[in-house]
């Protein structure tokens, strides 16, 4: 071993030890940065000398760019559901009923059932070879590159005691932390908060860009080692091994000798799991030796060694005092009711979301009722019905949505296929405008250093009235306001002529059109690549660009029809923001594909799948998802869909590779 490779080793193996410190035994002994720079260190040699690369390096965890359709998987061993009780006396039932098939000793783990999306992992000779979602139970996802960025994840194992080949199942979980983290920034956006915790780490483990993955630090408990050849008969003395090998394995695991232990374990937990990092949504009772699970065996759906015992929802009953109803920038309004305040999941809840006109309709609210609020899995509170004995003749009125805004009075709108009501007064609702601007603020849009609560002093103090007018903005004015001093208005002042440099796809973004997210502003920038080509875009070309449907191209026309939102533009225009892509992008652009219909299938290796169709409409041609008789070339990566293959031969449809693609640029 030479000496760069001796340092590529030593720095991984050190990495991977910081690694286990801080996510599996939680005693960190470098800081973040110290652990950063050894990181980086790692990198930089791995780029520099990449005849040394290794699929488990550290430097594998941070996620790609690059992104690919997920392969199906048939699992070796079915992920079957457990049966599910609610009840200590389904539980007596489940313990007497092991006792009498059994008919001798037995020893029953008690775990806790965390509230996340199911995963395997197989690892041959200490290494991570594939990890697979519960899927059907039959076949799953292949999710092995996102798994990869969770650092709680072993990808090489600890000693040397392991089998050549097993399989681990656990939980990904989404941290309480990280998940009011997520959801505070999806608020600012104004897109639609994940219900919780296990909704957010499922689509998060779907994402299919790795670097995403890699943002929301997931973690992951494991709970069960399947295997040719484990260490022992024992399932917890299994798990004890596979914790020696670096897995997380929950130190809240319990061995039971009898139902008064089980008892006292559910009524331990029912409590104190509120305490816990990520959510539980029960319990589940396993036989501890894997010969007496084999004897009892399975039924068609479950596991006969197996119960999972669910806690009961947090419930609490309260008086419903009002309903008020908000208005976001979209002009979306949303009803909140306000309740009297009840103790519910350890805080104090005073509101919760009604969600929309036919969730209320569908309650029979009336003001005074007693209803039930419930906060399970759901971080949301949520009114999920009313004490219909406790209502009285002095109840008063039925709560209904309102017709026109609360705010400028402008009758509400529904449109067609929608849940949601909108105030159509885009330019005249205060809370729209305000809201407007303060998206247009926001870290991903122009990263302007105020937030809404200057908003709204500069609004009210009649020194804005839309984005625009940010950059009228003068010191002496910002002097005059309650609290700014001299520093505070020179920042603000920096920060303005700095986000002058955001690119035009942000610009996009930061006006906040209804359906234009990040993701659709970068598409449409690649597209179009300037305001005035977008603004004098039709609807049908519009829905000629990928991903870009009906309601998008709709809210596109929409917006640049009306003559202030224009105005506005231009303003913006004229005080300097970027309204073009990049000279560099727009000399990429080229007709080499004009008149082409392409269809990508597959993974590929030397770009993501979203790098090639914005290729493909840089040089002028068009993606379709479906092969038609209108296609011309059939873009196949690896693992192409047998059904494209088919209809392509059928067909008489060119398939070409990624070579093929990338010559036919440089042409």
């Amino acid at each position: 071993m030479n000496e760069i490779e001796a340092k590529i080793k030593a720095l991984r193996d050190e990495l991977e030890q910081h690694n286990y410190n801080y996510y599996i035994l939680s005693s960190p002994v470098i800081s973040d940065q110290e652990f950063d720079v050894k990181m980086k260190a790692l990198q930089a040699l791995e780029k520099a000398y990449p005849e040394y690369a290794d699929p488990t390096s550290p430097t594998q965890r941070v996620g790609s760019d690059l992104s690919k359709e997920f392969e199906q998987v048939e699992h070796k061993y079915p992920m079957l559901s457990l049966g599910n009780t609610y009840s200590e006396e389904e539980v007596r039932d489940f313990y007497e009923r092991t006792e009498r098939l059994l008919n001798e000793p037995f020893e029953i783990i008690a775990e806790l059932k965390y509230d996340g999306t199911s995963i395997s992992l197989i690892y041959e000779n200490g290494r991570l070879a594939r990890a697979v979602t519960r899927g059907d139970g039959t076949r799953g996802d292949d999710v092995t590159a996102n798994v990869k960025t969770i650092r709680s994840i072993p990808l090489k194992l600890r000693g040397d005691n392991y089998p050549d080949e097993f399989e681990i199942r656990g939980e990904i979980l989404l941290p309480w932390s990280e998940f009011d983290r997520l959801n505070k920034e999806r608020e600012e956006q104004e897109e639609p908060l994940f219900a919780n915790p296990r909704n957010a780490a499922s689509g998060t483990l779907k994402q299919q860009n790795s670097r995403i993955v890699a943002s929301r630090k997931l973690d992951a408990y494991f709970y069960y080692l399947l295997g040719e050849m484990l260490p022992a008969d024992g399932h917890y003395e299994n798990l004890e091994a596979a914790r020696s090998w670096g897995f997380k394995i929950p130190d809240v695991i319990c061995k039971c000798n009898s139902l008064e232990d089980i008892f006292d374990y559910i009524s331990y937990w029912n409590v104190e799991r509120k305490n816990l990092p990520v959510a539980t949504d029960g319990i589940v009772l396993k036989v501890n030796s894997l010969r007496q699970q084999k004897n009892l065996g399975f039924t068609a759906k479950s596991p006969r060694w197996a119960i999972a015992y669910k806690f009961q929802a947090e419930r609490a009953v309260t008086r419903l005092n009002s309903v008020s109803f908000q208005v976001g920038r979209t002009g979306a309004v949303t009803p909140v009711a306000n309740l009297e305040p009840v103790q519910l999941a350890g805080t104090v809840v005073k509101r919760a979301s009604l969600h929309n006109a036919d969730i209320i309709e569908g309650l029979d609210l009336h003001i005074g009722d007693n209803v039930y609020v419930e906060k399970g899995g759901e971080i949301i509170p949520k009114i999920v019905g009313v004490d219909l004995d406790s209502r009285s003749l002095l109840i008063g009125d039925k709560v209904r949505f309102v017709r026109t805004c609360p705010v400028c009075g402008t009758k509400l709108v529904r449109p067609e296929g929608e849940a949601a009501h909108y105030c159509p007064n885009e330019t005249g609702c205060p809370p729209q405008i305000k809201g407007r601007i303060e998206h247009f603020v926001t870290r991903k849009a122009m990263n302007i250093n105020i937030g809404p609560e200057t908003v709204e002093d500069l609004y009210n103090a009649g020194l804005i009235k839309n984005s625009a007018d940010l950059y009228t903005l003068q010191i002496p004015d910002l002097l005059l306001l309650e609290r700014w001093a001299e520093k505070s208005a020179r920042n603000l002042m920096e920060s303005l002529l700095e986000s002058k440099q955001v690119p035009f796809g942000r610009v996009l973004y930061a006006l906040g059109i209804r359906y234009v997210g990040e993701t659709i502003a970068k598409r449409l920038a690649n597209a179009f690549h300037s305001m005035a080509e977008l603004e004098e875009a039709s609807f049908e070309k519009l829905i000629e660009v990928d991903v870009i449907g009906e309601r998008i191209a709709k809210s596109v026309t929409d917006y640049f029809a009306d003559e202030q939102n224009r105005e506005l533009v231009n303003r913006l225009k004229e005080y300097g923001l970027q309204m073009t892509v990049s000279e560099e992008m727009i000399s990429d652009r080229s007709d080499k594909l004009q008149g082409l219909t392409i269809v990508i299938s597959g993974t590929f290796s030397k770009h993501s799948r979203d790098e090639y169709k914005m290729m493909i409409e840089r040089h002028g041609g068009k993606n379709s998802g479906s092969v038609s008789g209108k296609t011309d070339y059939i873009l196949a990566g690896e693992n192409m869909g047998p059904a494209k293959l088919e209809k392509a031969e059928k067909l008489g449809v060119k398939i070409i590779n990624e070579d093929d693609f990338l010559n036919m640029l440089t042409q």
